[in-house]
């Protein structure tokens, strides 16, 4: 079992030939090509005007060693050419295979993590690959999908994953015996050498895959849990299925648009590559100019795993680090300013470096993402919210300003059950209890969400229309960049295959949500299929530049409608940067397609198994007071969503005269507000103009709360260091260390947060350090939630009646 591609190693150029492109790339029609630099108009990643460097690559003398004897000026235009970021590097018509415009990407992000050689002859596809894949999917499927029933919580993520698996395949590389075995006219070895990088990429592509786990599991336990509809393992797996195969049909049918294309650099995917070549090209191997990037990794992981056990564990008022409450804990102004729980969080900073890459790294995250973000959430969040709270707009100084959770008239939580009769709304008992209101941050985050999806649509068409029809019918044999070259050895999925996945998702979800009797027509459910699709080439291509995902935090739809179109736009994503993934490590696309496949069947089973034997097994599981806190917090959600949107209804809220009716003039703000900055982008495109998203801008806003100030602050201070004060003026350092720094921050952080889980915070209901560091920060009015109005007793606030 052996890697089928047996193709020649591509030659190795002995000096960079760097050319310009022979033909005039797609950029908006409405633009006037006067100079180069307009080739790049749309292309928010290309640097035009940094500092020339030195930079340090991968070459293949040293199988992707890191190497300095390759210098090459990183930011001029007249050696690295690339187009906008949907045609980067596309050339339509049969000479495009016939050369490679450069040898080196002309993003100095993928220079720095991803190697422009290939051996085709490494072993990918073999047994421990596959043992591996496949023992580690069901482990870690199971695991996340039942602790994920505990809060607090910790998942094994990618990144840990990756960590994990490379001592096993080393082990297996010492271990299995070396003879081959023959089976009918195949013959396979189960040790056929050293554990190749490919392999352990295919791996973690696999494991990739399960670590998201499936909304079918968070589905069947709310309708068990809240409607006492318990469903079988069966009919479980069969509307799994549709979740998880049509969301990798998706991906697949849009690979010409945000994986092959060079100029979709997918940063998030980038972190990966670097630690992948890190851990094997550094093994067993010293550097004597500089501190090695493997010792580096190494160094920061430590570092990380040592330091999160201050915030983490012993001193959680860094995390947390509402300081400013600390000095007038009971001032509810102060702390509704200053509050990091349930206020705007104006103190700043925070010193967990888990709180700063709530959001994603900003080691990864481009700088002009950063920055619009940055100033989407000022304009939003710091501004208009605080306004609207002062001036008391929909009742909103009767709550806390930044919570995540609904209230009654009364100033208190919710009590959904007061308005259900046998699982299912009683209209009766709703105008007896109340109307359902959200504090000021919650309803306005829930009105740029309303905002996004009509800037999504309308920033990608004006800035990428042209690029998208050329797409359309394009191949991988169009693709002109180093990367592609490379790919082009190995044979391409073809689309049938993913067409055809994709029919089977669907015909197994018209039979799922008959037989499990949802409720949902299969015209909803073709309709969520649909709106799936119009969104996955938006939501992708902003990922892809940005490394940041479109998938709102608050959901608007029932829960199955809302699994199968914003959670199935997520699946397609997250398929699609394994693709990318595989793209970069030059694994077969075939392999990975199989891999992918097999690991997502894999887990979807055993995640189903593992919540059903939670659910019979774990005493008072889901109850608020669950002694070992499995309390479900995802039953908040979705029970919140499901009487909201399938019994309250949204003409409650959102029609004429309704509490929260002025949200619905978002969706026409969404729609315009792109349309101005690209004008000016037009008028004037060697300004900032052309750097303005309003996507971007508007997903920050989209994830408060639970994300607040000092998480964007913070995020953005670290992010202005390294993404541009080191890019511009160290990149030397910058394209050594800076990924392998983002990657073994992570890391450190997510192996000390596990063991505290295990060790600390799991057994006997958890050990706890009493002392001030971990009590400031909860003895105020910030923690307490404490609202700025309170309602006497007797009484309510809001409208006297309601229906």
């Amino acid at each position: 079992m052996e890697d089928f591609s047996k193709t020649d190693s591509p030659s190795v150029f002995d000096t960079p030939r760097l050319h310009h492109r022979t033909t005039i790339p797609d950029v908006p029609q409405d633009i006037d090509i006067e100079d180069e630099f307009m080739l790049h108009f749309n292309d928010p990643n290309w640097d035009y005007q940094s500092n020339s460097s030195t930079v340090s690559t991968w070459t293949d003398s040293e199988e992707c060693h890191p190497s300095t004897n390759l210098s090459v000026d990183m930011d001029s235009t007249t050696q690295f050419d690339t187009e906008s970021p949907l045609s980067s590097s596309f050339k339509p018509g049969p000479k495009a295979d016939e050369a490679i415009n450069f040898q080196e990407s002309p993003y100095a992000e993928v220079r720095a993590a991803v190697s422009n050689t290939d051996d085709p002859t490494m072993a990918v596809n073999t047994f421990r690959v596959w043992f591996l894949g496949i023992l580690f999917s069901l482990i870690i499927s199971s695991f996340n999908t039942v602790i994920s029933m505990r809060f607090p919580t910790v998942f094994i993520n990618v990144l840990l994953a990756l960590t994990i698996t490379y001592p096993f395949g080393k082990l297996l590389e010492w271990t299995l015996p070396r003879y081959r075995f023959s089976v009918f006219r195949y013959s396979f070895s189960l040790n056929p050498g050293p554990f190749t990088i490919k392999e352990h990429t295919l791996i973690t592509i696999m494991l990739n895959v399960v670590i998201l786990g499936s909304p079918v599991t968070d589905i069947s336990a709310a309708s068990r849990i809240l409607y006492g509809q318990r469903w079988s393992v069966g009919n479980q797996f069969l509307l799994g299925l549709t979740f998880q195969l049509f969301g990798f049909a998706i991906a697949g049918s849009i690979r010409q648009f945000i994986v092959w294309p060079s100029s979709m650099i997918w940063p998030g995917v980038l972190v990966r590559c670097a630690f992948l070549n890190t851990l094997h090209s550094n093994h067993g191997k010293s550097s004597s100019k500089h501190i090695s990037r493997q010792r580096f990794l190494y160094i920061a992981m430590a570092c990380s795993f040592m330091y999160y056990w201050f915030p983490g564990y012993l001193w959680t008022g860094l995390s947390v680090f509402n300081w400013v409450c600390w000095i007038a804990p009971n001032n509810v102004v102060v702390n509704s300013l200053f509050g990091t729980v349930s206020g705007f969080g104006m103190g700043l900073l925070t010193l967990d470096w888990a709180q700063v890459t709530l959001n994603g790294s900003p080691l990864v995250i481009p700088w002009w993402a950063q920055l619009n973000m940055l100033g989407g959430f000022l304009v939003i969040i710091w501004f208009i919210c605080p306004i609207l709270w002062a001036k008391n707009v929909f009742y909103s100084q009767f709550m806390p300003v930044s919570v995540a959770t609904t209230f009654d008239n009364t100033g208190a939580p919710y009590n959904l059950s007061a308005i259900l009769t046998n699982g299912a709304f009683d209209l009766a008992k709703y105008e007896q209890y109340s109307p359902m209101f959200l504090p000021i941050t919650f309803a306005i985050t829930n009105g740029t969400i309303f905002m996004t999806f009509p800037a999504l649509l309308v920033h990608t068409f004006l800035w990428y229309r042209n690029d998208i029809y050329l797409r359309l019918r394009s191949s991988l044999k169009d693709e002109n960049d180093i990367h592609s070259s490379l790919m082009r050895k190995y044979p391409e999925v073809p689309r049938w295959w993913f067409a055809a996945l994709g029919v089977f998702s669907i015909v197994i979800g018209i039979i799922a949500i008959e037989v499990l009797h949802i409720g949902l027509p299969v015209w909803a459910f073709i309709f969520s299929n649909i709106l799936a699709i119009i969104f996955v080439i938006p939501a992708g291509i902003i990922q892809a530049i940005t490394d940041q995902l479109f998938s709102p935090r608050h959901p608007l739809a029932m829960m199955v409608f809302r699994s199968v179109s914003a959670d199935m736009v997520t699946q397609a994503l997250a398929f699609s940067s394994d693709l990318k993934f595989g793209h970069y490590m030059k694994v077969p696309p075939r392999l990975v397609f199989i891999g992918q496949v097999v690991a997502s069947v894999v887990a979807l089973f055993s995640s189903i198994v593992a919540q059903q034997w939670a659910l019979d097994n774990i005493p008072d599981i889901c109850d608020p007071h669950q002694k070992s806190f499995f309390t479900c917090p995802f039953l908040n959600l979705f029970s919140s969503v499901s009487i909201f949107w399938g019994g309250i209804g949204s003409k409650r809220f959102f029609s004429p005269g309704a509490i929260y009716h002025p949200l619905l003039w978002f969706f026409l703000i969404g729609a315009i507000l792109p349309i101005p900055f690209y004008l000016l982008a037009c008028r004037y495109p060697r300004s900032v103009w052309r750097y303005v998203n309003i996507p971007v801008a508007l997903f920050m806003a989209n994830a408060i709360p639970p994300f607040n100030g000092v998480n964007v602050i913070t995020s953005t201070i670290v992010g202005s260091f390294f993404q541009f004060f080191m890019r511009r003026y160290h990149i030397g350092w910058w394209v050594r260390y800076n990924y392998l720094l983002s990657s073994g921050l992570d890391a450190g952080v997510i192996a000390s947060s596990v063991i505290l889980f295990f060790a600390l915070q799991l057994p006997k209901g958890g050990f706890t350090v009493n002392w001030w560091g971990n009590t400031v920060w909860q003895n105020t009015a910030d923690s307490n939630m404490t609202a700025l109005r309170t309602v006497p007793s007797g009484q309510f606030f809001g409208p006297s009646t309601w229906t």
